[in-house]
């Protein structure tokens, strides 16, 4: 498994698990954070843990298609969690 689908599979997660917050704890909209900033948190976390792990060796990093790719689907996952869950409150 690549990292890139490794990657993929990781913000996937991270778009569930902040979609399943939102709909829990309504009121963590209106953080300092903003919910869709977790999303580039998780991302850069990812990616430094990535760098570390492999000292930035030639294709063992994040490849710019996969980050976006990885971003949209977080965000779209973030988003539709809680219009699935049938939340009363504001998307994001």
């Amino acid at each position: 498994m690549t990292i890139d689908r490794i990657f993929l599979a990781f913000m996937g997660l991270v778009g569930v698990a902040i979609g399943v917050i939102l709909v829990a704890a309504p009121e963590t909209r209106d953080y300092r954070v903003p919910p869709y900033y977790w999303v580039l948190i998780a991302m850069a976390v990812f990616e430094l843990i990535a760098f570390a792990r492999a000292r930035g060796a030639p294709g063992t990093m994040i490849t710019m298609q996969a980050r976006l790719l990885g971003l949209v689907l977080a965000v779209v996952v973030m988003v539709l969690v809680p219009i699935l869950a049938g939340s009363s409150g504001r998307l994001v």
